[in-house]
């Protein structure tokens, strides 16, 4: 706590000398007196509750003054806060949907441990506008860029297996997620790229909408996902589903070429704790960028001050109504 005017705790020196003249009254001035042969009387019977009870509404009324020069100086408190502004990022998730995606090298299977962990990394980015494309022989936008989490997380669990025609078409889903990314106008632009396969279908290349996202300034992490050698893949068979091996084909070099183009990084992917620990380290490098400004805030305190002068004034007033035989 500080005083805004600690000059005018110079007023004190007012209820000081009414301490000292009112001592003076009771010692010198208004004290009745009387000669008497023996004090022994009085002296048996000691004082009166009363007689010390009158100089209570001369210390309630001191009391008060002190409160308002108090206030008059003008008490203050001050707390340091910060405002925090923040550069957000604008960000697509391209997600492969194809049916490969179903592989169950990962618990439960790919596309749901990826679509589990692209939730925790939706979650953690609370700064910044986050899209979602998907892709598999053709490609679309699940959800255009948004701050909406709520909406994200939602659709991001609606993403399948079946919802476009089945193949894996990289070009594509990063030609649409460079698209919806074109038009931005955040300092920085990602897309997080993540197939299990190899390109097989599509009129763009991968190549050339990896140009096309360097030239917008966007860069692009590339996953692979899937264990290396061959994983369990369910299969249709007039007994039921049945899990068969199958080898896991991904393109690492092309992969690499498009991140590498777009000043990306490319990240292999073989089981749910790597594909999180990605996930973790894009959002590391992937931080906002922050301004940070200080400045004081300011709580005035005078008012409970004056408050209890008023307690006092008041209580003052009430023992000389009450108590005539006060002076």
């Amino acid at each position: 706590m500080f005083f805004e005017n600690p000059a005018l705790f110079f007023l004190l020196i007012v209820p000081l000398l009414l301490l000292v003249h009112y001592i003076w009254m009771e010692v010198r001035g208004r004290r009745p007196h009387m000669r008497v042969s023996s004090l022994h009387p009085w002296a048996a019977g000691g004082r009166s509750v009363m007689e010390w009870l009158r100089h209570l509404p001369f210390i309630l009324r001191m009391a008060a003054l002190c409160l308002i020069i108090v206030a008059l100086a003008r008490p203050r408190s001050s707390t340091e806060t910060e405002r925090v502004d923040t550069e957000g990022i604008d960000i697509v998730l391209a997600m492969d949907v194809s049916t490969s995606m179903l592989a169950r090298d990962f618990e439960p299977d790919r596309i749901s441990a990826a679509k589990n962990i692209a939730v925790e990394f939706i979650s953690q980015r609370v700064s910044d506008r986050i899209g979602i494309v998907v892709f598999a022989g053709e490609s679309f936008t699940q959800c255009p860029l948004t701050t909406d989490r709520a909406t994200l997380i939602n659709l991001m669990k609606d993403v399948q297996t079946d919802l476009i025609a089945d193949g894996t078409a990289i070009g594509r889903g990063l030609a649409t997620a460079v698209s919806r990314l074109s038009g931005s106008e955040a300092k920085s632009r990602v897309v997080i790229l993540l197939t299990d396969g190899m390109n097989n279908t599509g009129e763009i290349t991968p190549l050339n909408a990896a140009e096309l996202a360097k030239m917008y300034g966007i860069r692009v992490y590339t996953i692979g996902v899937g264990k290396h050698g061959e994983a369990p893949y369910p299969v249709m068979t007039p007994w039921g589903v049945e899990l068969r091996n199958m080898a896991v084909e991904i393109d690492e070099d092309l992969l690499g070429q498009i991140a590498e183009s777009t000043g990306g990084r490319y990240f292999r992917a073989t089981d749910n704790t790597k594909l999180a620990e990605i996930y973790s380290e894009i959002n590391q490098m992937e931080k906002a960028r922050t301004t940070v400004d200080s400045f004081p805030v300011y709580k005035e305190l005078f008012g409970k001050f004056a408050f209890w002068a008023l307690v006092c004034l008041l209580l003052e007033l009430a023992l000389r109504l009450s108590i005539r035989r006060l002076p």
